[in-house]
């Protein structure tokens, strides 16, 4: 009797509680998702190529790690400053005056844990609950869920090849009268199109945000993975955006979540109190091994060699297996490929693709809420060997399909 008065009053209480905040009440990141599915299909005994998460195979560069361990041994590895260890940060700014010829002051410098708390701290320095963001469709899903879970409203605006899958000047001035939009975010290069902005137009951009007085959001985590001419900063073309960067990607620390911002001087303040109270400091060791991964750049772009590598096979070997379609892939470590030829559900296709090939890709719906149906996501950051593994799976699946 005690038991069943016990459950019942717990009962009342969940009753009472609801199901949580509306704001709580977002999408999930199907790629996790994606890496559940594999990671259980693995736990079967399954083999599985990973090529679903955006992420690179290799581990972080010697020198991070022995920076690491080193601060492991001569560090009680305490909190740090709110923006980062002083070090840390000037080393980021003397990175875009090697890579830009730029000459950023250290003190814009903001070093936080990932890129995802950057962008909590973007969007709470500089947008009000309800204001609304244009973003670019398709595009990586959690810009989206982390201005939804903070009250604020994405707007996602619809590129294609026409415009090298990046929002164009016409369309923000459009977002920004239709809409109401008070800032842009945008990518390059871009997940998971792997696309990358040309310079004018990324200028032409930058000029649209400062005449009608909106924030100027870049996102250039991919910066360094280019297969061509460098991506340009938004920083060359105005001091008043906001640059979001990270080690996960060229530095190739994605699970030691550290990353950063430049922010304009006005708003460091700002941004300083944000992450006292949300973060207090980013990671003491991720922070030691960020600042030692600087002297591993030949290591990284042998890194970079193998990803281009990966993309010349994949896309000469893919076709065979009926997937031909694909964005530019300038830059990142991406392949996003339209496989409408193929399924009208690309969720439902990339589930039977783990299950009977053991190849797992990410379905486009996680990008794009209207389009991605009809798209698949493959990453190709893995060893070499696993992409070719990857593509003789996919031939000889396909083939079982067709005679199926």
């Amino acid at each position: 009797m005690a038991e069943r008065e016990k459950s019942q009053r717990l009962t009342g209480a969940a009753s009472l509680l609801g199901q949580g905040s509306a704001r709580g009440n977002i999408p999930s990141f199907i790629v996790m998702d994606v890496m559940r599915a594999a990671q259980a299909q693995e736990a079967a005994g399954r083999s599985v190529i990973h090529m679903e998460v955006g992420q690179p195979g290799t581990p972080a560069p010697q020198a991070a790690r022995h920076a690491a361990m080193r601060a492991l041994e001569s560090s009680t590895l305490g909190y740090t400053m709110a923006l980062g260890d002083e070090p840390l940060r000037r080393r980021i700014a003397q990175l875009y005056g090697e890579w830009y010829g730029l000459d950023v002051a250290p003190e814009r410098v903001v070093v936080t844990t990932g890129s995802s708390a950057a962008f909590v701290l973007a969007f709470l320095a500089v947008f009000d609950a309800h204001d609304a963001v244009a973003l670019p469709s398709p595009g990586y899903p959690c810009y989206r869920h982390i201005l939804s879970a903070l009250g604020q409203t994405p707007v996602p605006t619809e590129t294609g090849p026409q415009s090298g899958w990046m929002p164009t000047a016409e369309d923000v001035v459009r977002a920004a009268s239709r809409d109401g939009v008070k800032g842009l975010l945008i990518a390059s290069p871009a997940n998971p199109t792997g696309t990358v902005i040309a310079p004018d137009k990324l200028a032409e951009l930058a000029q649209v945000c400062t005449a009608r007085g909106m924030q100027l959001i870049s996102d250039e985590i991919y910066h360094g993975l280019t297969y061509g001419a460098r991506a340009q900063t938004a920083l060359r073309y105005s001091d008043e955006a906001i640059v979001v960067n990270s080690f996960s990607k060229y530095f190739s620390m994605a699970g030691w979540r550290i990353g950063w911002m430049i922010v304009p001087q006005r708003l460091v303040r700002t941004i300083e109190r944000l992450a006292q109270n949300l973060y207090i400091a980013p990671p003491a060791i991720a922070q030691a091994a960020a600042l030692g991964a600087f002297e591993g750049m030949d290591e990284l772009e042998a890194n970079r060699r193998v990803y281009a590598e990966n993309r010349a096979f994949l896309l000469d070997a893919l076709p065979r297996a009926g997937f031909a379609r694909f964005a530019p892939a300038d830059g990142a470590f991406y392949l996003y490929c339209d496989v409408s030829h193929l399924t009208n559900d690309a969720t439902a296709f990339a589930k039977a693709m783990l299950e009977e090939a053991g190849v797992a890709a990410t379905p486009g719906v996680d990008f794009d809420a209207e389009r991605g149906y009809r798209f698949l996501r493959f990453c190709y950051a893995g060893p070499t060997a696993d992409m070719a593994e990857a593509a003789r799976r996919l031939e000889a699946w396909a083939g079982a399909r067709r005679q199926a």
